[in-house]
């Protein structure tokens, strides 16, 4: 036996692939336990009709499909196969469909899946079955298909019982038992298990597990009809159980698959339908099994209607039997992976469908052996991600069933949710609202876009209107917005940007491990820095303000910040950290008019040598006491301007008084996104994640190699010597050619690289987009284009920083 004691708690699809993927990396005192027999142990994984459908918007979930048909394909059970490619083909009822699909295919160019657009007869000759009267367009995916999921959990549990691991059905787990925040056990009806390290991949049970080890995870099931016809008459005589491509109808939230001489249909287009944990029957107490509820024909009756339209054969059947399937939906639509924040060796994988499920195994099973994941960037899936008020009951009801009602809608990338608003609001937000704000959330935080009181801004300015897609959740009011910033002053609210603080006596020596930069400077010292993982990927950018000598507040990107600092605290107790977010609240004052707005204001030397650029200082501003840093994501002269919750609004209306006679204005995250653009500032999450390396992404100003050791050096001296890769700066001369991320980049017809962020430069006049590509491709002048819907856009590579390369404005 090898590696230490591990407990897998569910065997289904997720549990056996990751015994099978430990094991493999030689992990193999591992025990899998679940509560009902083996293989089809009665969760998700034992009714899921199998469909895998690779694409999706995240370039993270399409290589988990990806690796999950790889390997299925690999696998088989006695001479029967886990996966049959039979294809999966999307079809369009609807122009708005049509449009989607084309945005579809855009990601799956991007991220390496072969896929190409049919029209309405090439739809028909891949689905004889399909009414060419009622299709106007669909994307054919090749390599899309069938898992046979019952088959792929015995299949895995082979293997991984080749290897020694231990397979216990028939074992209900009853607690996890933890000593001094470790855990040390699961104990079942048949008795404890010891353990170092337990994963819980019990799927619809995974709340009422993880519940056991102090963990609340914002997940909850919920009833998804599942019918089978009887036999379809053109179907007759089928001896394979598919052949046909799996088909989505996704403008009437269905979904089909053959079997034999029948038909599966999947159907998301009923009321939402959740269910407790806590509610699930048990294995021998379920009529079929205890994912299985009973089939509800009254919510049917729509989606059988729109069947017969569609596929006019099935006029001929009936529907023969069907289910309410229980799968597991999250309040962002993604799998809950990673470590408990407070009890350390339980982790989770849950909130995973069969398409993902092999890619999650080999990703926990990097994550568990290696102390990182090396084949997938997880920052997307990182259960430890969520912010309090994203864990509360209500919160994730209400959003977990959105997602289900939304899983087939389209999706404008920008597209707010519309319940439980506002939840987190700023010290400035009645007045915003008095303002006209238009509103998009970001963390839960109402952030304005625009403000409608700058309509009168637009007449006399050459502003361009986007084409239709980029117009929505936009205003000619964010072109004006961002050029006056440029030629007076503006306002920004900052306060959703996550704030931490660090102190104690050890807190210099904490910041130094684990920053790229040297942070153990004189007070007033502001540094932009990188946080990397062991292998050099980057896990967030920061910036480091030392406050005191023995005080830090950091700008983080979000809760995972929180959680690296937390995890890799000092045992001696000389460092703490909390988030002070809350309780605290931030205006960006910047634009070449910012030092006459704010030297009046305050008995402070705020001059261009009084307080210098990426420096600190403490002022008052009015009666307000504030923390002031010369910093500028705009790259305009001005200061992020930091106070307590409750002076805030007296902030901002001393600002803004002083601020109008010179022409100021406020501005929203619309401008904000154009103006850092032209300045080439990078966005963690967006533009760079823990697959890219600082020399990749541009930001290796950020290292200090000469510095101490840090997480991740050692690393980074091999990577330098490799870049094979650039985030690279195009620009768009076509001004409605306004892309909005994620779609593909080709040299010639040949795909080879994907947008991160884009936006109007209202400055320079152009488009610009900032792109992964090839390092020998990131070229200044080398033409390319932007796959767009059906069209291609040109683009060529630029210099950057596109606007005041010489930081005079920044340093003025």
């Amino acid at each position: 036996m090898a590696g230490p004691r591990v407990v897998i708690i569910g065997a289904g699809v997720v549990g056996a692939a990751l015994a099978d993927e430990i094991s493999e990396r030689g992990w193999t005192e591992v025990t899998v336990v679940d509560q009902g027999p083996l293989p089809a142990t009665g969760g998700s994984s034992s009714h899921a009709p199998g469909l895998v459908f690779q694409t999706n918007p995240s370039k993270t979930m399409t290589e988990m499909a990806r690796y999950t048909v790889e390997k299925f394909r690999s696998l088989e059970v006695d001479g029967k196969p886990c996966f049959l490619q039979v294809g999966g083909l999307e079809v369009a009822t609807s122009p708005e469909r049509v449009a989607e699909l084309q945005r579809r295919h855009g990601w799956l160019t991007s991220w390496g899946i072969e896929a190409r657009l049919l029209g309405p007869g090439e739809c028909v000759e891949q689905h004889p079955l399909v009414n060419p009267d009622k299709v106007l367009g669909g994307l054919l995916i090749p390599t899309d298909g069938l898992a046979k999921a019952v088959l792929a959990v015995e299949a895995q549990i082979r293997r991984a019982t080749e290897r020694g691991v231990r397979f216990l059905d028939r074992h209900e787990v009853l607690d996890i038992r933890h000593s001094e925040s470790r855990v040390t056990g699961v104990l079942t009806d048949r008795g404890e298990i010891p353990a170092d390290i337990v994963v819980c991949c019990a799927g619809i049970w995974g709340p009422k597990i993880a519940r056991m080890a102090g963990m609340n995870l914002p997940l909850t099931p919920l009833a998804h009809q599942l019918a089978w016809t009887g036999p379809v008459p053109a179907l007759a005589g089928r001896t394979e159980e598919a052949v046909l491509p799996i088909l989505r109808h996704q403008d009437a939230d269905l979904y089909y698959r053959e079997r034999f001489d029948g038909l599966g249909i999947g159907y998301y287009g009923h009321r939402p339908m959740p269910v407790s944990a806590d509610d699930i029957l048990s294995v021998d107490d379920a009529e079929e099994m205890p994912s299985v509820l009973k089939f509800t024909e009254e919510d049917f009756e729509d989606a059988w209607a729109e069947t017969r339209s569609l596929l006019p054969a099935t006029r001929e059947a009936k529907v023969e039997e069907g289910i309410n399937g229980l799968f597991s939906f999250t309040t962002d639509g993604l799998p809950l992976l990673g470590e408990s924040p407070d009890i350390k060796g339980f982790w989770v994988a849950e909130a995973v469908w069969v398409t993902h499920s092999a890619g999650v195994g080999r990703a926990m099973a990097e994550w568990l052996v290696d102390g990182h994941c090396s084949s997938f960037d997880l920052h997307e899936c990182d259960v430890n991600r969520f912010e309090p008020h994203q864990l509360a009951p209500e919160y994730v009801l209400a959003r977990d069933c959105r997602n289900f009602v939304e899983v087939y809608d389209i999706l404008h990338p920008l597209q707010p949710p519309e319940d439980l608003r506002p939840l987190r609001t700023s010290p400035f937000y009645d007045r915003q609202q008095e303002l006209g704000a238009f509103f998009l959330e970001a963390n839960g935080w109402e952030r304005p876009q625009w403000y409608e009181a700058n309509a009168g801004l637009v007449e006399g300015r050459s502003l361009v209107t986007p084409n239709d897609w980029a117009a929505r959740f936009w205003s000619p009011v964010v072109g004006a917005e961002a050029q006056v910033t440029r030629e007076t002053v503006a306002l920004y609210d900052m306060t959703a940007l996550k704030r931490l603080e660090v102190s104690g006596r050890g807190a210099a020596a904490f910041l130094e491990r684990l920053c790229t930069g040297k942070v153990d400077k004189s007070v007033g010292s502001v540094t932009y820095t990188l946080l990397l993982d062991r292998d050099g990927g980057i896990r967030s950018d920061i910036t480091v303000a030392r406050l005191a000598p023995d005080r830090f507040q950091i700008g983080a990107n979000g809760n995972l910040d929180l959680d690296w600092f937390t995890r890799h605290l000092p045992a001696d107790g000389s460092v703490t950290v909390r988030d002070i977010t809350a309780g605290t609240c931030c205006v960006g004052l910047w634009g070449p008019l910012a030092r006459q707005v704010l030297q009046p204001l305050t008995a402070e030397d705020f001059s261009r040598e009084g307080l210098k650029y990426f420096r600190a200082k403490q002022a008052y501003i009015g009666s307000v006491p504030v923390t002031a840093m010369r910093l500028s994501y705009v790259g305009e002269l001005g200061w992020e301007l930091y106070t307590t919750a409750d002076q805030g609004r007296k902030l901002w209306d001393t600002l803004w008084e002083a601020a109008r006679p010179l022409g100021g204005i406020v501005a929203g995250r619309g401008a904000f996104n154009s103006l850092r653009l032209e300045k080439g500032y990078r966005s963690f999450g967006t533009d760079m994640t823990y697959e890219h390396d600082p020399y990749e992404a541009g930001v290796d100003f950020a290292v200090k190699p000469d510095k101490g050791d840090f997480i991740g050096k050692a690393a980074l001296e091999r990577r330098r010597a490799d870049v094979r890769r650039k985030l690279t700066c195009l620009t768009i001369d076509d001004p409605h050619d306004v892309v909005m991320g994620k779609e593909p980049v080709y040299d010639g017809d040949r795909p080879v690289g994907y947008v991160t962020s884009a936006a109007f430069g209202h400055t320079i006049g152009k488009g610009i987009a900032y792109a992964w590509l090839p390092a020998e491709l990131a070229i200044p002048g080398h033409g390319l284009r932007i796959g767009y819907f059906d069209r291609r856009v040109e683009a060529v590579v630029a210099e950057e920083p596109l606007f005041d390369p010489t930081m005079s404005r920044l340093r003025g």
